[in-house]
């Protein structure tokens, strides 16, 4: 690999000086990256790039992954340049880089990142890169880069970040993520933790596994049964430590785990589910073994929990979902041997549960009912499906007449641990079933997809994840939920006015 000179570039043609400008900008980003190992999954691994010297030149071996990365970095650049085209403030955009020789390293050098890029000024100034600490984006007036990041991939950030202090405060305010929901940008990763490995998230666009730190726990709540949730931009963790119930929370703004505030009444084998930024959990049993009918609403931008109204029915190993604006929960036991089959519906207005008889008929009579799993339920499109764990069979609720009918078979068994094991979420306008299998190769878990829409098409392998285990402990699916178009244009205007004062 050679090390080839700066190249000095003059901008004339004005679609072409946008993307050629942007193209520079993130491709410097990813050039920046490669100072740390990085590959396939973010973490240590072997996929480490070799580092060599080229004629007294630090050079850098690009990873495996880097084409696809590369690939997905293109994609994103033709919807840079659209947004750039239509932003309000482009003519100010060009006139700055017009003004300017920009002088960029050869992208297929690749030099460490010592080597900084330098930005000649039409007065001969120059400005080296401690300079781009000024901005998000070199180059780019604030409003103009934060469209532009508030659209791409945030799998990107990490890398982002490395531009300069001010993004990096960016992200960790959350102000981007609200930003990022006032303009409907929606992103569906997937977060599990199975046997052999710890946490990990998988997007499903890039189809790429990233590994969240390690938590630090005590060991009572490594091995200890838990419970997942995703809410906002935090994940969290219910289980038991030394000291009682703690719960876990990972922050996609600070990428770290920190404990989150107990709820009012501390449980676990509850029914849970979220609506953007707040969540809900109904039932369970506390310490004591005592089966709850109580609930609470969490709300992660205030870190706080808020007690509802109790259920009508006392219930644990039970499941809950949001749909039509509205939290079911439906399935678990009110006993140690009664298992449920109705429903409680509660209208977020009102305050107040409804009870639906005969939501959920149980299956699959003789089996121990404590033995058997919480329904496997997922909503796609305000439509509730459910994962039969006798039958193996997806049913589609008819909220009409309260009854189910039979759409597709399991692409793995759900009858051979009553349920347990399996994952089945909602992800966008998809089913994911996520399950262990044995072959001749070890353990693996692979996830399958499928969109109802398509009812006739078979499931699409979307990943298979090696040295993994055979067996899902915890799921769950972060989303980024737009906000009304009201509350939007309030949160995109205080967010350009902070960073303008700032």
């Amino acid at each position: 690999m050679e090390c080839h000179p700066k190249a000095s570039v003059s901008f004339r043609d004005q679609e072409s000086l946008k993307m050629s400008w942007t193209t520079s900008c993130l491709k410097m980003v990813f050039r920046y990256s490669l100072e740390e190992p990085t590959g396939k999954m973010e973490g240590a691994g072997p996929e480490a790039p070799a580092t060599a010297g080229v004629q007294g030149c630090g050079v850098k071996q690009l990873p495996k992954s880097y084409d696809q990365e590369y690939g997905y970095l293109q994609k994103d650049l033709l919807l840079t340049n659209s947004l750039l085209a239509r932003h309000n403030d482009s003519k100010d955009v060009e006139k700055c880089l017009l003004e300017k020789k920009v002088h960029i390293p050869n992208f297929e050098c690749m030099i460490l990142k010592k080597i900084k890029p330098t930005i000649i000024a039409s007065s001969g100034e120059k400005c080296d890169g401690q300079e781009s600490d000024d901005s998000f984006l070199p180059g780019l007036t604030d409003d103009a880069a934060l469209d532009v990041l508030a659209w791409s991939n945030r799998s990107y950030y990490p890398n982002l970040a490395c531009l300069n202090k001010k993004f990096k405060s960016l992200i960790e305010s959350g102000d981007l993520y609200k930003l990022r929901r006032g303009l409907g940008v929606v992103e569906h990763w997937v977060y599990l933790a199975c046997i052999l490995m710890p946490w990990e998230a998988f997007d499903p666009v890039r189809e790429r596994w990233m590994r969240l730190p390690r938590m630090p726990c005590d060991e009572c709540f490594t091995y200890a049964d838990k419970e997942s949730l995703a809410v906002g931009t935090e994940l969290l963790v219910f289980g038991r430590e030394l000291s009682g119930f703690a719960i876990w929370m990972y922050s996609l703004l600070t990428r770290d785990w920190s404990r989150c505030h107990l709820m009012n009444w501390p449980r676990c084998l509850f029914g849970s589910s979220s609506l953007g930024e707040v969540a809900i959990v109904a039932g369970g049993s506390d310490k004591n073994g005592h089966i709850l009918k109580a609930a609470e609403l969490y709300n992660s931008e205030l870190g706080t929990w808020q007690a509802l109204a109790d259920m009508n029915v006392p219930r644990k190993l039970c499941s809950g979902f949001f749909m039509d604006g509205k939290f079911y929960v439906i399935g678990g036991m009110s006993s140690h041997t009664n298992r449920l089959t109705c429903g409680e519906e509660y209208d977020m207005e009102m305050g107040t549960w409804r009870r639906i008889q005969n939501m959920y008929p149980v299956s699959g009579v003789g089996r121990e009912p404590a033995m058997c799993s919480p329904p496997l339920v997922a909503v796609v499109n305000n439509q509730l499906y459910s994962a039969d764990q006798a039958t193996n069979e997806v049913k589609k609720y008819d909220k009409i007449n309260n009854s189910w009918t039979v759409v597709k078979r399991l692409p793995v068994r759900a009858d051979s641990s009553n349920g347990w094991g399996l994952a089945f979420k909602a992800c966008g306008n998809s089913l994911l079933v996520i399950g262990g299998h044995r072959g001749p190769e070890g353990e693996v878990i692979v996830l399958h997809s499928w969109e109802p829409k398509h009812g006739n098409q078979d499931w699409r392998i979307l990943s298979v994840r090696e040295r993994a285990g055979a067996f899902v402990y915890n799921c769950a699916v972060l989303t980024h939920v737009p906000m009304s178009l009201f509350t939007s244009c309030i949160s995109l205007m205080s967010i350009i006015n902070k960073n303008n004062k700032g």
